[in-house]
């Protein structure tokens, strides 16, 4: 028998980080005050969850954007750090512990998203529209931003989370379209456009998400834009992937921040 050295093969590495991406490590009144509330009313945050690296600025300007439904998300989307798998019982008393910090944070502006919980009839969208009820209910000087699943194209749940009246509807596409198989596997691209365009149709504020940095080219990131601007979105924010563990999607370019003007010549 001959015993063969073991060789240990190195993950692929993606490009040096600039600088510019280096954060401070979080500290602060409003930082330890949005920590202890998020604590006490046995909150889920995208911050935590994602590993936000904004964490530290967002809870230091005393504000969070909250995850409700639950922390362990259906799909598998490889950029995204949230865990996924099939989910236990969702909390029907989390709608009223999200307003009731809402309205502690005094806020005037707040932020939800949630995991996507495909096994439920519902998708979970009779939670969204409690939730943004009792938000309204509780803090009501407060306006309410959105960051909704696409419920599978059963655009019946979209209306009922559109019914409760959030001032801003948002749903990202979070890449072009010749990355979703890679980026979003359990995603369509058409279908997520399409929920847009009814979300404006039924009278909302429209808003999108994108990365850039998982190795799209500017004539994808035009085609991106242009399609939301066909679909009637109205506010589109792009913004630098960043890797959350070496098991996820690799991070294959960085953006300086000069070269992100080129958006403005896109649109």
């Amino acid at each position: 028998m001959i015993e063969l050295p073991v060789v240990k093969k190195e993950a692929p590495k993606g490009p040096t980080k600039p600088k510019w991406l280096k954060i401070d490590i979080p500290f602060g009144e409003n930082y330890t005050r949005v920590k202890r509330l998020v604590k006490e009313h046995k909150l889920h945050t995208i911050c935590e969850d994602g590993r936000c690296p904004n964490m530290g600025e967002c809870w230091g300007a005393g504000t969070a954007t909250f995850m409700i439904l639950g922390n362990i998300c259906t799909r598998s989307c490889s950029f995204c750090a949230v865990a996924t798998g099939r989910p236990g019982e969702y909390d029907l008393d989390e709608p009223k512990r999200v307003a009731e910090a809402v309205k502690l944070m005094g806020v005037k502006h707040c932020v939800i998203t949630s995991v996507n919980r495909d096994e439920l009839k519902d998708k979970g969208a009779t939670v969204w529209a409690e939730t943004i009820k009792e938000v309204k209910n509780q803090a009501p000087d407060t306006t309410i931003e959105t960051l909704i699943p696409d419920f599978k194209a059963q655009w019946d749940l979209l209306y009922l989370v559109l019914d409760a009246k959030p001032e801003v509807v948002s749903h990202n596409m979070e890449t072009v379209e010749e990355l979703y198989r890679l980026v979003r596997p359990q995603a369509k691209y058409y279908r997520s456009l399409e929920q847009i365009k009814r979300t404006k149709e039924y009278g909302r504020r429209t808003k999108s998400g994108a990365m850039l940095g998982c190795g799209e080219t500017d004539d994808q990131v035009k085609k991106l834009i242009n399609d939301l601007r066909e679909h009637d979105c109205d506010v589109l924010t792009l913004g630098q992937y960043l890797q959350p563990t070496k098991m996820h999607f690799l991070l294959l370019n960085t953006y300086i921040l000069t070269s992100l003007n080129f958006g403005k010549n896109m649109v």
